[in-house]
């Protein structure tokens, strides 16, 4: 006993169970079936029919029966097989009477359809064209446009599992899982889209098997075996009906089977709870029909017992379902003095954008008190998304016991960014370096943009604004600093989501262009690094186009950032220097002094581009900021032109002792553009 079990355990019958099921068909084509066998074999079909509907039944999403399209095929190919065996048998011991093929086949022909071939044919007819014009044709349909549907659907599907694994709310194994899913719902869906055909061609070949029976069991009744024409077509064709009978209802199950397979929504529960807890959920439904039903009982000439039947029937399901039901006693649970266990739930997310204020200016954010300053900062990120082409997460506003009653902090993933103080009940009035007095109020800075200014009463506004001043609330303050904030730091708060949202963005009108080059081509953390360069110095984003067309065609020849940016630099050349100079067809720009250059490419050059000599290096910091400041005293655009492969590096460099320096390559400057030095760099 245990060699026999050993030797099926390595056998896996599991996995040979389809083989056996098609050398089966096979050998039923070729090889004459004896009649207790063919009654087995019928058996065991209308078996599989049943198998297969009650499983599309309980069935909570279609992947579940994964394999339906091929069992599909096989019960088609059982069907034939047993209708080309059946046929073999009729046309050889037809004439020994009714039973000649197996009790199966006579119990269809004599019980079912009363020992009435004209019957038998009539219902047989009928099932043909049940399963063929409604339910078959149906459910190819249906399977058609899911599998039209489902394959449009994969590239969101796609995108929406990358957003949800670079904003980490699953892991790579689980966005694994739901790509495979994918993949197999859309395989699924074109099996099931072919597979229907198969049954459509089953029904055909059923009609033309009954003919192919009648007729060659005729010939051979009154020919071969001398029987009478009466004789030879009752017992014939009540062996044609009983054949075509016993194959044709299992084929009927397969095919509302099939319609149930690929008409089942994804919601999580079997068919019938669906239709329980959807057809019966709403009692004013079931309220009003019930009525109905009444009213038609009492009508005279209506069948009184069914409709005021059916009427209370719903009446009393609508009253059952109004009792309350007696609420669950909760379990006693044993009071501890001990602290609850600290789980996930405990751990509060970082917020990417926070503004934490005193409590004094809580009327500042509380609309039930006037405070407009949550509409101004919707209308900052609205600003910022329009200017640098993304959106930044929302402003996580609360109130913080711990700052004075009237300060207020702006912090970037927990880190504090700015801030400072406002009070609610004034105004501040900034100094923008040309007035023609003073105003009485308290002196403070501006803590956008660092310019003397006075805090002022509201009765004060009109003549600030006469002596120069330029007057502003509050929020707007608050708002202000939040938007530089965005500006310095936008390339921190661009991450995969955001770069995810811009791929989706960009999908919607050029889906091509998506698709061919991410991630085919570039990664989507590639392309977010490159992002951020372009944001960390001010560069909007807002031509993604441009942007992934650029990295298409040098992604190829290297994966390098710093190249790829410097690439895509190049060709948003004309779009950076508009922003720089707006209507400006001469361009005042600072330049490198010659030696300095030449020190610094000797210098890049020895030290593979990280360092520079300390002295060297601080001189031209020195230098660079006296040169932002003079060119700003000059009123104008504080922009250096360098070469090439030193303008990421000295943008960099520069980045602290000149932060509004902007550094731009000649290769950045567009060929309608003059270029007008106004002052030299030189250490």
């Amino acid at each position: 006993m245990n060699l026999l079990n050993r030797l099926l355990q390595k056998l896996n019958w599991h996995s040979l169970a389809a083989p056996i099921l098609v050398i089966m068909v096979l050998a039923m084509l070729i090889i004459p079936l004896p009649t207790f066998l063919l009654d087995i074999l019928f058996t065991f079909n209308i078996t599989l029919g049943l198998i297969i509907l009650l499983v599309s039944l309980y069935m909570k999403r279609p992947l579940e029966f994964a394999a339906f399209p091929t069992a599909l095929l096989l019960t088609t190919l059982l069907r034939l097989s047993l209708n080309v065996a059946a046929a073999r048998i009729i046309l050889l011991h037809g004439q020994n009477g009714p039973g000649a093929a197996g009790q199966v086949i006579e119990s269809f022909g004599q019980f079912v359809v009363g020992g009435d071939y004209v019957v038998g044919i009539i219902v047989f007819a009928i099932l043909v064209i049940i399963n063929f014009v409604v339910i078959t044709k149906g459910a190819g349909r249906i399977a058609e446009v899911s599998a039209r549907f489902t394959l449009d659907a994969m590239p969101g599907k796609q995108m929406a599992i990358d957003a949800d694994l670079n904003a980490g709310i699953i892991d790579q194994e689980e966005a694994h899982r739901r790509r495979s899913e994918i993949a197999q719902e859309a395989d699924f869906f074109g099996s099931m889209d072919g597979a229907s055909k198969f049954v459509r061609g089953d029904a055909v070949a059923a009609i033309l098997i009954l003919f192919i029976n009648l007729i060659g069991g005729l010939i051979i009744g009154i020919w071969q075996h001398g029987l009478s024409l009466s004789t030879a077509a009752h017992d014939y064709t009540l062996l044609s009906i009983g054949d075509a009978l016993v194959a044709q209802i299992p084929a009927l199950v397969i095919s509302i089977a099939a319609g149930i397979v690929v008409s089942t929504v994804n919601t999580g529960q079997d068919l019938g709870k669906q239709l329980i807890g959807q057809v019966f959920q709403n009692r004013e439904v079931l309220t009003i029909v019930a009525v109905i039903l009444a009213i038609l009982g009492l009508i005279p000439g209506m069948p009184h017992l069914p409709f005021l039947g059916a009427a209370a029937l719903l009446g009393g399901i609508v009253w059952y379902g109004k009792q309350p039901k007696a609420p669950e006693k909760a379990p006693e649970v044993p009071s501890s003095n001990e602290p609850e266990e600290v789980t996930w739930a405990s751990v509060e997310p970082l917020d990417p954008l926070g503004l934490e204020v005193g409590y004094r200016l809580i009327p500042l954010v509380d609309k039930a008190q006037g405070g407009e300053l949550l509409a101004r900062i919707r209308g900052v990120r609205k600003k910022f998304a329009q200017d640098f082409g993304f959106l930044v997460p929302a402003v996580h506003v609360r109130d913080n016991l711990e700052l004075r009653p009237t300060a207020y902090r702006i912090n970037v993933k927990g880190v504090e960014a700015g801030g400072g103080e406002v009070f609610p009940d004034l105004l501040l009035a900034i100094d923008p370096g040309n007035v023609l007095g003073k105003v009485a109020g308290t002196p403070t800075t501006d803590p956008s943009f660092g310019l003397p200014a006075v805090w002022i009463n509201k009765e004060d506004r009109d003549k600030s604004v006469a002596l120069g001043y330029t007057v502003v609330d509050p929020a707007t303050v608050i708002a202000t600093q939040l938007h530089q904030i965005l500006q310095r730091h936008g390339a921190e708060l661009l991450g995969r989501e955001e770069v995810e949202g811009l791929l989706s963005h960009l999908a919607s009108r050029s889906p091509k262009l998506v698709e061919d080059v991410i991630p085919k081509m570039l990664s989507p953390d590639k392309l977010k690094k490159v992002l951020q360069n372009l944001l960390n110095e001010s560069v909007p984003i807002r031509d993604m186009r441009t942007i992934v067309e650029i990295l298409a065609e040098h992604a190829p020849q290297s994966q390098d950032v710093d190249e790829l940016t410097a690439a895509v630099r190049t060709a948003l050349g004309p779009y950076i220097v508009q922003g720089l100079f707006p209507g400006q067809s001469e361009l005042p720009v600072a330049v490198l002094d010659g030696q300095l250059e030449h020190l610094l490419q000797e210098s890049l050059r020895n030290s593979n581009g990280e360092a520079l000599e300390p002295g060297l290096a601080q001189r031209v910091l020195e230098k660079a900021g006296d040169l932002m400041q003079q060119m700003e005293a000059g009123g104008m655009q504080p922009v250096l032109l360098a070469m090439a492969p030193m303008r990421a590096f000295l943008a960099r460099f520069l980045a602290r002792s000149a932060p509004r320096m902007r550094v731009l390559s000649y290769a950045e400057i567009p060929e309608s553009k003059k270029i007008r030095v106004v002052a030299t760099l030189g250490a």
